[in-house]
């Protein structure tokens, strides 16, 4: 099969979003799958084959994501080249719009995967003034609906989209990961170059470094358990607009917390596997890449519960979840204390399948021949409907979300 990825996000940029599309792009291409991926322009991005960029500029107050301008007939172009089967979105935005400009032209089916809860993150457009939830639950309704099916990554976004008025066709495929073979020499070497003891226990947390992340309630945990085991070091890997803030809270509580700043995507297991326990009290989660990525890596974790990480903590070895800021410390301490004791056994490989990114691709290939195949039986209009429903979603994003066509 021939596939073209639109995203307004991939790497140098590091999201879940780009570990997604770049787990999946690789599976796909080992099963013999062409793939060919269209995303924004990067000044920190070199040319790579398989790979268009599109001219793009940074998204409003969100700088570190970038929008793109042009490119309809650009990408149109190469698609018809390769002669695509299909188109698969990874974003509501201009490459998003652009994919579906394609997949009209060329008539031939789009999947699109809901990746983000943008409700959580409303307040990064001047400050939320701009774009209320309101605004969020028209523009997901209308461009979902506008695709042949859609991928959610966990139940709570396939709830979350129905109660929008999504009605095409939505299939929970959770994104998996690459099943990592545990280092043993790296950890070793990674911890006595960070100048970590034998004896010390290491605490992780891997994100950016934003408001939606909730570093803060990490810190306040850390500090409370800190002050009956002082073997306990915690690092922070990441950056984001909110490392200045959380360095200044260390400082005034005299916390001995390692920032190491913006981890590159190649290194990010190793983090993992240096670390004896995983925290993220992360609310905006919709599919947990890095819990996932800890778990394979052979670190348990301890997470604010979710409908999601209840599906995925089927093993006593995955760790525990808590359920507000209060008993962070207290469930953290108790699973240490019961790892040390011998209670709880090591993470085997044997465990991990469920969460593999080879169990991902079977289903998400699965899901395109679902589509091909009820694309095939149905009647297609001219393209130009693409842009009359463009038009549709905008009168029904101003007026209100009751109107029906």
């Amino acid at each position: 099969m021939k596939i073209g990825m639109f995203t307004d996000t991939y790497f140098p940029q590091l999201s879940g979003v780009s570990t997604s599309i770049k787990t999946l792009t690789d599976e796909l291409r080992k099963q013999g799958h062409q793939v060919i991926i269209f995303t924004t322009t990067d000044p920190k991005a070199e040319e790579e084959q398989d790979i268009v960029r599109l001219a793009s500029l940074p998204f409003l107050s969100f700088a570190d994501r970038r929008i793109a301008y042009r490119g309809f007939d650009r990408c149109l172009k190469i698609a018809r080249s390769m002669d695509l089967d299909l188109i698969h979105t990874h974003t509501e935005f201009s490459v998003g719009l652009t994919g579906h400009y394609v997949a009209s032209r060329l008539k031939i089916p789009l999947v699109h995967t809901y990746h983000t809860m943008y409700e959580n993150y409303t307040h990064y457009i001047m400050d939320g003034m701009l774009l209320q939830p309101s605004h969020v639950r028209a523009l997901s309704k209308q461009y979902c609906n506008r695709a042949d099916g859609v991928i959610a990554p966990s139940h709570l976004t396939q709830d979350t989209l129905q109660d929008y008025g999504v009605t095409v066709p939505i299939q929970v495929i959770p994104t998996g990961v690459p099943i990592q073979a545990v280092k043993t020499d790296l950890r070793q070497d990674l911890r006595q170059k960070m100048g970590i003891q034998a004896e010390d226990t290491v605490l992780l947390t891997l994100s950016r470094l934003s408001k939606e992340k909730n570093i803060q309630e990490v810190l306040e945990a850390y500090k409370e358990l800190r002050q009956t085991n002082k073997k306990l070091q915690l690092l922070v890997a990441g950056d984001g607009p909110e490392r200045e803030a959380l360095e200044l809270y260390c400082r005034k509580h005299h916390l001995e917390v390692d920032f190491v700043g913006f981890v590159d995507h190649e290194h990010v297991s190793d983090y993992y596997q240096i670390a004896d326990l995983y925290l993220n009290a992360s609310q905006s989660e919709s599919q947990g890449l890095t819990y996932l990525e800890s778990l394979v890596n052979r670190c348990p974790i301890i997470a604010k519960e979710n409908d999601y990480l209840k599906s995925i903590m089927v093993k006593d070895s995955f760790g525990r979840l808590y359920t507000n800021q209060e008993t962070l410390a207290g469930v953290t301490a108790e699973f240490l204390a019961e790892q040390a004791a011998g209670q709880i056994a090591p993470i085997q490989a044997s465990d991990l399948y469920e969460l593999s990114s080879e169990k991902f691709a079977d289903e998400v290939l699965a899901f395109y021949q679902k589509m091909q195949e009820a694309y095939a039986k149905e009647e297609h209009d001219l393209f130009d409907v693409f842009f009359n429903k463009i038009k549709q979603g905008v009168r029904e994003l101003v007026i209100g979300d009751k109107i029906d066509r």
